[in-house]
């Protein structure tokens, strides 16, 4: 039943990325040129999005459990390190490059967009390229 519950929130999460325009890496590139024609509409989503995280998060602080019953494991680290702003630095730049982000790269690519299945897949690479080095570090 946990997961059924998990896909009914991310199916949500995909279908507000739609209805957004999200998932049109145009609309994320518009954003990003300030010389040109700059398209606001991204700044509205993500505004929203702060609003609707920052009582989500006041209201999950309060928790033990989620709502969908697995217990509340919220971010503790506050300190910026090399790792962190490197990290930001590839996301920011990959994310301005294809237009695209995590999320709806994912929603992208089930749609089959060719741009995104190649995002994703160079997503996924990075993730297991971190994983095998990180083990290597240990």
């Amino acid at each position: 039943m946990l997961n059924f519950k998990a896909f009914v929130v991310g199916l949500l999460f995909g279908l507000g990325l739609i209805v957004s325009g999200m998932t049109d890496p145009a609309k994320v590139i518009g954003f990003l040129d300030l010389s040109g024609a700059w398209d606001p509409t991204l700044m509205f989503v993500m505004g929203g999005a702060v609003l609707i995280g920052s009582g989500g998060f006041a209201f999950a602080k309060k928790r033990q459990l989620s709502l969908l019953g697995a217990p509340m494991r919220l971010p503790t680290a506050t300190d910026l390190n090399k790792r962190l702003l490197a990290g930001s630095l590839a996301f920011g730049i990959g994310w301005g490059i294809a237009g695209f982000c995590p999320g709806p790269a994912l929603v992208s690519a089930a749609a089959g967009q060719p741009k995104a299945l190649i995002f994703v897949a160079a997503m996924l690479t990075g993730m297991a390229l971190y994983n095998l080095l990180e083990r290597r570090e240990k």
